[in-house]
């Protein structure tokens, strides 16, 4: 497959996403073949670990291959994204529960997809280059690929805050937020990587961690739990205001680009995910609920109508299904998140 390039080096199971000029955005194939190529090497005692990384600099994946989802939709096939969802999903389940190390080397651009299949991994590795998204809520999804859980277990309310604005966390911002678990300089990565393949032991990445790099998210850490505390939307958008510096002003503006009804669900299934015990079955839990949206947001959403606004026809002037955040009756939020019943996501 053009798209992407699978094969066993020593023992090393190595998948490298080779779509740079598309930023290395995922297919629905690419992601079948990442859980063929797991399926199998969890079973073969020649390998030892799996590295996954990307060409380019300007992106290990900046997510989903978005077009044929539009397509589909628009020609009222609502099913071709509930498959793809309920596939890539696995994927990132099993990526989270792979019994051996999976190291995920993260350059330049990491958003939607891309978190899906690096940030669930045991070794997490980001540069000074990696910005790590969450932007769901601007195209009408809301952070899925078990982005939810990740938010939910960020520090205080940086979840929230991640989330709803889409806001992009730099190389040691993701490490503070819990999306990475070390940083290493951007000309460290082909010594790393050949470290990797020469061994087969993920355990050398951390030879090659670099600490005392200064936070400008951990900074906001107090700013950030004194308005994203708030008990809903509405009295976010009013701390913001008040607090009246450029990072809250900044976010007003994020959040008033964003769909609504994304951003009142968003914020309901995080702090859903943020009330569950952390037990082995709390990813497989959040990515349930977040199925249980993303199986609705083509014909009760504003998916489509975000994909037109920003890819499509990029006019950046989506017409949301709701007026503002207190448009959005609690119902259509519950009619979002409520169960599928025998429909709903089974992993």
């Amino acid at each position: 497959m053009s798209d992407i390039a699978i094969r066993a080096e020593g023992r090393v199971g190595h998948i490298t996403l080779t779509r740079p000029k598309a930023l290395n955005a995922l297919t629905w194939d690419m992601a079948l073949a990442i859980e063929t190529a797991l399926d199998a090497w969890a079973e073969d005692p020649d390998i030892a670990m799996v590295l996954i990384d990307a060409e380019g600099d300007r992106a290990f994946c900046a997510g989903g291959d978005l077009q044929a989802l539009y397509e589909s939709g628009r020609a009222g096939d609502f099913g071709y994204g509930q498959r793809f969802w309920t596939d890539e999903y696995r994927l990132n389940a099993k990526i989270a529960a792979f019994p051996k190390p999976y190291v995920a080397l993260c350059q330049g651009f990491v958003m939607g997809g891309g978190v899906g299949i690096a940030c669930h991994g045991s070794h997490r590795v980001v540069t000074e280059t990696t910005q790590i998204a969450m932007p769901e809520c601007g195209i009408g999804l809301i952070p899925d690929v078990g982005g939810s859980l990740l938010l939910a277990r960020a520090e205080g309310h940086l979840g929230a805050y991640l989330g709803l604005t889409g806001a992009r966390m730099r190389g040691i911002d993701a490490v503070i937020a819990g999306f990475a678990d070390l940083m290493v300089r951007s000309e460290e990565l082909p010594g790393l990587t050949a470290r990797l393949l020469e061994t087969g032991e993920a355990e050398h990445v951390y030879a090659f961690g670099r600490s005392g790099v200064a936070s400008p998210l951990a900074d906001l850490q107090s700013a950030v739990d004194a308005v994203f505390s708030a008990p809903d939307l509405g009295e976010i958008d009013a701390r913001l205001q008040r607090w009246d510096t450029d990072w809250s002003a900044e976010a007003r503006r994020a959040l008033a680009r964003a769909s609504p009804l994304s951003l009142q669900c968003a914020l309901a299934t995080i702090r859903a995910a943020q009330a569950m015990p952390d037990a082995p079955d709390a990813l497989q839990e959040a990515l349930r609920r977040e199925y249980r949206f993303t199986a609705r947001c083509m014909a009760q959403g504003d998916f489509l109508e975000g994909i037109r606004a920003q890819i499509i026809d990029k006019d950046r002037r989506p017409r949301w299904r709701h007026s503002g955040l207190a448009a959005v009756p609690a119902e259509d939020v519950e009619a979002m998140r409520a169960s599928l019943e025998e429909r709903d996501l089974a992993l």
